[in-house]
């Protein structure tokens, strides 16, 4: 593992996102793991400047994100498939059909983690991997005490996590209290993992 400590916010999202290009421009048809949350937006934006000069391109890059909340529908303000849309896939050069986020909606939540997890594996292994951290230490919805043998699951929201994303939400009652995220298990699997963490409040963790 190699850590690196950055002066400022500006300067790690430029460093992430270069190991990013790299990787592209050495892999066209590169796997990425995204994640969602403030951290990595600054990423995401070098990314979209990148391609906009003609830098990288996403035209063969497939995408698996992290997680999505239980019964959120697709245009919520708070869903991670919108929020990936107003970040990257709508300001890069992305066919959408490469992109895959966990689906929150499906009728049968146990056969959509099952399906997702076939999904990654068809792909070999995620190339790069993206990830943020909570504040209590939880990657994706896996908080600490999670097996690293988990594959794509459900989980019961904390209270803690829920308290954390209410400030996107008008109020607590709004926040799902269940989330479909992948497991460990593949997050770990990853060639690359680029782990971003900025501010005091998660210097703990």
């Amino acid at each position: 593992m190699k850590l690196v400590v950055c002066k400022n916010y500006d300067e790690m999202s430029d460093k992430a996102a270069r190991i990013i290009k790299a990787g592209m421009i050495l892999k066209n048809d590169i796997v990425l793991g995204l994640a969602t949350g403030s951290t990595p937006v600054g990423v995401y934006k070098k990314l979209i400047e990148a391609n906009k000069e003609g830098k990288i391109s996403f035209k063969n890059v497939r995408t698996v994100n992290l997680d999505e909340y239980v019964g959120i529908s697709y245009n919520h303000d708070q869903s991670y498939h919108k929020f990936m849309d107003d970040n990257l896939f709508d300001y890069v050069d992305i066919d959408k059909k490469n992109t895959h986020v966990p689906d929150g909606r499906a009728t049968d939540l146990n056969r959509a983690c099952k399906e997702y997890d076939e999904m990654i594996e068809s792909y070999g292994s995620i190339d790069i991997q993206v990830l943020g951290i909570g504040q209590n230490g939880h990657i994706g919805f896996n908080e600490p005490q999670s097996t690293f043998s988990l594959g794509t699951h459900i989980v019961d929201l904390t209270e803690n996590t829920r308290e954390a994303n209410k400030r996107f939400f008008n109020n607590i009652d709004e926040v799902p209290t269940k989330a479909i995220t992948m497991g460990t298990k593949h997050i770990m699997q990853a060639k690359v993992i680029v782990l971003v963490a900025n501010g005091k409040n998660k210097a703990r963790a």
